[in-house]
């Protein structure tokens, strides 16, 4: 696990390669590193070591002959396969890490060599020969990758963070309707302006950082049939895999079916018993959110070294500001904390977290999908009687599952995924997403593995964790169980995760099986209607932004964010998600604010300087110094007024009008 970052063309230096590696230094805190293979490239890596400690596998990584250079996030689960067959073709080694092997492998393979990578990572591989670069992302999207280009420019790293501290992008307030909506920005795209994100499966050689064409990363063709044995034998095989790790292993276990069935597993397999973290919530919502209930249930009957993270609304304020620092963009899903203060008890025990991701994308296990297949059933009827049975008291549910009907299946589904149904013209960026070739139930899990599980799910698991210098996993996304789910159709195998719930019960966890799915998410409803700190902190967050910015929010928005105890009972997690993001539009214009008036107190002094020290012998220079000084100092504060009114508006954006317009009655009247 490590950060990667790339600099190429105008602007590539070591200052600013090394402010990348600064930035991103939580994801790879053992070693950082950086080198230019030619004068305007520049590579650099912050390394979390898990496979092979040895100095030697440290990033970027030469060829022996000083021709080819890798830099890459991620784990190669097959490096061991593809280290044998290496060898069988006369290639030698130096060390024992999957780096080597998969720097030999491109070498000698190029882009025909990332299909047959069984893992996840993003990665860049320098050929020094052909002056190319091959920047790839696995099909899962496990590991993140943006990028910023212009006609001179390509910077790519791991986070947005670093890219928007080079470039200065601005916050993209045209994602706020996707976000509102679907809890983050549309795909593709993130809350910079100008910086993008490199989509899962997507690869280019590229041989100038001006222009380059995308090609995607094709799953090899199962050789499983596609039963329930063949299951069973893969999903073993990627536990096999992915517990193993130089380093100390842990588990998320949230006493469900996913997580539960990976662990027992392993002990079955290796009778080892591994650290296991677990949400424990305030005693009376625990019947409700009783994660940790099945848990310790669950650790009675398989031996795990369990602890319990308590998690209250004091706790949950006193490490806020910590979590946020850790976001580099907001990803609407409360999950995102409880898996950061999951990170924060085990990153001194642990270096590796495995966790359940995966499943219930991929095999159907939340209500959308069942709502789906409901609609698909009988489509022709709900098309018709949907828009009069809305209308009748028929309960909260089902009033949701008939709004949300809608003659294109593919809207349906978007209106089953999204907080409350879309804005129409969100549908075009989304529909293009749909694999057309697939049918309509296989279409909307894909859409999901596409969509949520990599821009929301993934992404707040890598963000978390690696806040914590923790490596992430998810057996689920294995290589080659997704190459037999690809090869499934049958609806009876695709929802409810059955086959899941069959090697439980096989096992003897049959009560897990059947236990009732719940998501993973703090009690927000309860604090939300209940009353208390937390809600009174995010209420009033909201009121103020509501009113100090009202031309900046869409109309829905702005009346939740005026009154948000209406919404505490049905929209709380619409509540939380414009919480996380007011509070990062908040934390990103303090930093702006106090930049430009320290650079305006600067020139204020030599100002102050200009009068105190040259004025009685040189007058005339004193008067110039003056003068640029004053107007300096009215150019910064103009910036400042112009940014914080163009991005924000509200207060800050008076304060700065003000300021400049004082600036200005200074230059102007000044001796």
């Amino acid at each position: 696990m490590c950060g990667i970052h790339l600099i190429w063309g105008k602007g590539a230096n070591e200052e600013a390669i090394h402010r990348l590696l600064q930035l991103s230094n939580h994801r790879g805190p053992d070693h950082k590193s950086a080198c230019s293979p030619w004068p305007g490239l520049w590579l650099g890596a912050n390394r979390l070591k898990i496979i092979d400690p040895n100095p030697d596998s440290d990033q970027p990584f030469w060829s022996a002959d000083q021709n080819y250079l890798l830099i890459w996030n991620g784990e190669i689960y097959n490096f061991k396969e593809l280290r044998t067959v290496l060898k069988k073709m006369g290639e030698q080694f130096s060390t024992v890490s999957d780096t080597e092997v998969l720097l030999k492998y491109l070498r000698i393979f190029g882009e025909k060599a990332l299909p047959r990578l069984k893992g996840m990572f993003a990665l860049a591989f320098v050929d020094l020969f052909k002056k190319s670069v091959l920047i790839a992302r696995d099909p899962s999207g496990e590991k993140p990758l943006y990028f910023a280009q212009n006609s001179d420019t390509l910077i790519v790293s791991s986070e947005t963070r670093g890219i928007a501290a080079l470039i200065g992008s601005s916050w993209d307030v045209a994602q706020v309707n996707p976000y509102f909506y679907l809890r983050n920005p549309i795909p593709g795209k993130t809350f910079f302006k100008k910086i993008r994100a490199w989509k899962p499966s997507r690869y280019s050689t590229i041989s100038a950082p001006s222009t380059f064409r995308w090609d995607s990363i094709s799953f090899q063709k199962s050789s499983e049939r596609a039963h329930f044995s063949s299951f069973k034998k893969l999903l073993d095989s990627a536990v096999h895999r992915q517990f193993s790790a130089d380093v100390p292993v842990g588990m998320m276990l949230s006493g469900g079916a996913d997580s539960s069935l990976l662990y027992s597993i392993w002990y079955r397999e290796t009778g080892k018993s591994l650290p296991a973290y677990t949400i424990q919530v305030e005693k009376k919502y625990a019947s409700k959110y009783a994660d940790a209930t099945f848990a310790k249930k669950f650790t009675a009957e398989i031996p795990a070294d369990h602890e319990l993270i308590y998690i209250d609304q004091d706790i949950f304020l006193k490490n806020w500001d910590d979590y946020l620092h850790s976001v580099d963009q907001p990803i609407g899903d409360s999950a995102g904390f409880l898996t950061w203060m999951i990170g924060k008890r085990a990153k001194n025990s642990v270096k590796v977290l495995i966790g359940g991701a995966g499943a219930d994308e991929l095999w159907g296990g939340y209500q959308r999908h069942r709502a789906f297949r409901k609609y698909l059933i009988q489509q022709r009827f709900w098309i018709k009687w949907a828009p009069i049975l809305k209308n009748l008291p028929l309960g909260r549910e089902r009033r949701k599952f008939l709004q949300a009907i809608h003659p294109d299946p593919h809207q349906t589904f978007l209106n089953f995924s999204a907080l409350q149904n879309p804005d129409p013209e969100l549908m075009e960026d989304y529909s293009r997403i749909f694999n057309k070739t697939l049918p309509l139930l296989k279409q909307s899990l894909d859409f999901d593995r596409q969509v949520y599980l990599t821009q929301d799910v993934l992404k707040i698991l890598d963000n978390a964790l690696m806040a914590h210098s923790i490596e992430g996993r998810s057996p689920y996304l294995d290589h080659d169980l997704i190459s037999l789910w690809n090869d499934i159709e049958d609806p009876k195998i695709l929802l409810g995760k059955p086959w899941i719930k069959q090697y439980l019960s096989e096992i003897g966890l049959g009560w897990i099986a059947n236990r009732k799915k719940f998501g993973f998410g703090l009690p927000l409803q309860e604090w939300f209607t209940e009353g208390g700190p937390v809600s009174q902190r995010i209420f009033s967050t909201l009121r103020a932004w509501a009113k100090d910015h009202e031309k900046l929010l869409p109309k829905a928005v702005r009346q939740l964010c005026l009154h948000p105890e209406l919404g505490a009972k049905t929209q709380f997690m619409t509540i939380y998600n414009l919480f996380l993001y007011f509070s990062l539009q908040q934390r990103l214009y303090v930093f702006y604010s106090g930049f430009f008036i320290s650079c305006a107190l600067v020139l204020a002094i030599l100002n102050g300087l200009a009068f105190a020290m040259l004025w009685p012998d040189y007058p005339e220079i004193n008067q110039a110094i003056l003068y640029v000084a004053a107007g300096a100092t009215f150019a910064c504060l103009t910036l400042f007024n112009w940014h914080v009114r163009r991005q924000q508006g509200g207060i800050l954006g008076r304060f700065g009008f003000y300021l400049c317009l004082v600036s200005a009655l200074l230059l102007l009247f000044s001796p």
